[in-house]
C-alpha cells in the first residue's frame, strides 16, 4: 500500500497583531498505521472562526493556548478512510477537532458520527447544524428571551452567526437591525433574510444608523464585534435591555489594551443585563436546538450561506477574511 502523507500547518510564533501565514509553518508527515480502536478521519471541510485568534493568543483565552509546533486546531468535517474502531466504518461522514491538517488518526473520543439526510450538504453542518446554529439558538434565546415587538439589534449581521439570529429573532416577532460593512451584506440581509433595518457601518456612523433605525430603542443586542458599535448601542439601551456577548472580533488582533466602552454606565440606569457564553455551555442541549433549527429550515423560514476556499494550503491566508470583513457567511477550507 502507497504510504500516506499528511500535509499539515504548524503554529510556530504567536501573532503581535494580525494572525498571518508567517506564524505556520507547512510541513508533511507520513500517516501512522492504525492501531486497534483507532479510526483515520480524512478532512473535507475545515471550519474557519474568529475564535481561532484567541487559541494561538499567549495565556489562551476560554481555552489553554495551542502549543507552539503543535498543528492549529480547528473543526472540520470528514469521512472515515480505515476503521479498526467498532463504532465507525469506512465512508462514515464525521465532524470533530481534525485541525488544520488533511488525516488524523483518532481513538474515537470526541468524534460524532453525521446523519445522512438527502439533499443536505455537508457544509450545512458547519454553516447551521453545528456550532454556529449552537451560538446563534442559545446565545439569542436563552439569554436575551426575545419578546414580540421589541428591538433587536446584531453586529457583523450577514457573518455565520449574526445571520442566523436576526432570522431567528423575525421568528420570535422582533424588530431586527443588522449591522454590516457593505452595501451588498445590508442588502442581503434584508432582502433575502428578512431583517427590517441594516447599517453600512463604513458608510453611515453607527449613531445615525441606530437613530434611524432603532426609534424606540433597543430591547436586545447581540455583540459580535465590541469597540465603537457596542458603545454606540450602550449609548440607546432601553429599560431591562438585555446584551448576548458572543465575540469581540474589532479587539482580536490588538497589539495593545483597547479602551472599555464610555457608556458602561447604562447597564446601571436601565437595569439592563450584559452576559457572555460560549457554545460549549449548551452542548448537553445541542438537541433542542437542531429540532428547532431543522425544523425552520425544512420550512424555508431560516436561510445560511457559506464561504468555501478551495485548498488546505490557503488556510492561513484565508482567515483575515474574517478580521478585514470581506467573508460572505461561513468560511470554510475545502480540504479534500
Amino acid at each position: 500500500m502507497t504510504e500516506r502523507i499528511n500535509h499539515q500547518w504548524r503554529l510556530t510564533s504567536r501573532p503581535n497583531g494580525d494572525l498571518t501565514e508567517a506564524n505556520f509553518n507547512w510541513t508533511e508527515t507520513p500517516v501512522p498505521a492504525l492501531q486497534d480502536g483507532e479510526v483515520l478521519l480524512r478532512s473535507l471541510y475545515l471550519s474557519l472562526d474568529p475564535a481561532n485568534r484567541g487559541w494561538v493568543r499567549e495565556g489562551g483565552s476560554y481555552r489553554d493556548e495551542i502549543a507552539l509546533g503543535a498543528v492549529m486546531e480547528g473543526g472540520a468535517i470528514g469521512i472515515v478512510e480505515e476503521s479498526k474502531h467498532p463504532k465507525f466504518a469506512v465512508g462514515d461522514h464525521v465532524q470533530t477537532m481534525i485541525g488544520w491538517q488533511e488525516f488524523l488518526v483518532s481513538d474515537g473520543k470526541g468524534v460524532t458520527k453525521l446523519p445522512v439526510m438527502p439533499g443536505l450538504p455537508l457544509t450545512a453542518y458547519l454553516g447551521l447544524f453545528g456550532h454556529i446554529g449552537l451560538t446563534a439558538y442559545f446565545g439569542l434565546l436563552d439569554i436575551c428571551n426575545p419578546k414580540p415587538g421589541e428591538t433587536l439589534v446584531v453586529s457583523a449581521a450577514a457573518g455565520a452567526v449574526g445571520s442566523l439570529v436576526g432570522q431567528i429573532g423575525k421568528l420570535k416577532g422582533c424588530h431586527v437591525v443588522g449591522i454590516a460593512g457593505s452595501d451588498d451584506k445590508c442588502k442581503w440581509i434584508v432582502d433575502e433574510l428578512g431583517f427590517d433595518a441594516a447599517i453600512n457601518y463604513k458608510t453611515e456612523k453607527i449613531q445615525d444608523g441606530l437613530r434611524r433605525t432603532c426609534p424606540k430603542g433597543i430591547d436586545i443586542y447581540f455583540e459580535n464585534v465590541g469597540g465603537e458599535i457596542l458603545d454606540a448601542v450602550l449609548a440607546r439601551l432601553n429599560l431591562h435591555a438585555r446584551i448576548s456577548v458572543c465575540g469581540m472580533i474589532s479587539q482580536y488582533n490588538a497589539s495593545k489594551p483597547v479602551p472599555g466602552p464610555y457608556n458602561i454606565i447604562n447597564l446601571i440606569s436601565k437595569r439592563a443585563k450584559m452576559e457572555g457564553f460560549l457554545v460549549t455551555d449548551y452542548m448537553p442541549r445541542a438537541q433542542e436546538a437542531m429540532q428547532d433549527l431543522g425544523a425552520w429550515f425544512q420550512q424555508g423560514k431560516l436561510k445560511y450561506r457559506v464561504d468555501v476556499v478551495e485548498g488546505l494550503k490557503n488556510t492561513p491566508a484565508a482567515l483575515s477574511k474574517l478580521f478585514d470583513g470581506s467573508n460572505q457567511g461561513k468560511l470554510i477550507i475545502k480540504v479534500s
